[in-house]
């Protein structure tokens, strides 16, 4: 009887374990808060996103209206169609007023010597005051016969009646005119002369193309400005 009690105040006395349930109390308890966090979690990110959206949404928005703005102020259409027209317009705008300024430039005038139309053009040339062409301008005549040959050695026919040409060509007199030289023209039956008149305040450059049996024509003549490199 006294091994018994001994037993038992034995067992009373050992520290007493959890009960299962106490732990399963308790894991309730931990799950619970859990849930109560990420359910937490879960609604403010729900907050956030409408927020999200709406900005996302505004600057969409933003963006459209802007784009709107921008195809209305520039339609790439309209662009491409109005191009070629401008460029048609500032081409004709060019052409018109360089047809003026050759028309203002160049002066026109009878000639009632040689009955035909003389124009005067300004020239670009430092050298050259103005070029002269006169449709009444004609031959001179010749006395050679068959076929001609340009020659450049003074007191020949072809040398004076070169000469004879020039003096038509300016109406300066023969006995008022100095030749400077005489040249070449780029081909045979062309030739370029430079002459003035004796106190060389009557400058010119004379251009001559031979007809032939009827002599040398002048095509056009430029009135100089100086000598100094004209020849």
């Amino acid at each position: 009887m006294a091994n018994t009690q001994r037993r038992y105040t034995s067992r009373s006395n050992r520290p007493k374990k959890p009960s299962t349930n106490t732990i399963l109390n308790a894991l309730i308890g931990i799950v619970i808060v859990l849930i109560i966090i990420t359910a937490g979690f879960i609604f403010i990110g729900n907050d956030d996103e409408p927020e999200k959206a709406d900005s996302t949404k505004d600057t969409e928005s933003a963006e459209t209206a802007d784009g709107s703005e921008a195809e209305e102020e520039v339609d790439p259409e309209d662009q491409i169609g109005s191009e070629p027209i401008a460029e048609e317009e500032a081409t004709e705008d060019s052409e018109s007023s360089e047809e003026e300024a050759t028309e203002e430039e160049s002066t026109t005038t009878e000639d009632s010597t040689t009955g035909g139309t003389v124009t005067s053009t300004p020239s670009d040339d430092p050298l050259v005051s103005e070029r002269i062409v006169n449709t009444g301008w004609k031959p001179v005549g010749t006395s050679q016969t068959g076929e001609h040959t340009s020659v450049y050695t003074e007191g020949h026919v072809d040398w004076d009646e070169k000469l004879k040409a020039m003096a038509y060509t300016t109406g300066l007199a023969a006995d008022n005119m100095i030749v400077w030289r005489i040249e070449n023209g780029g081909s045979p039956q062309k030739s370029i002369g430079v002459v003035s008149s004796n106190d060389k305040k009557e400058k010119y450059r004379v251009y001559l193309e031979w007809v032939d049996g009827e002599g040398w024509k002048p095509e056009k003549m430029e009135t100089l400005k100086t000598l100094d490199g004209a020849y």
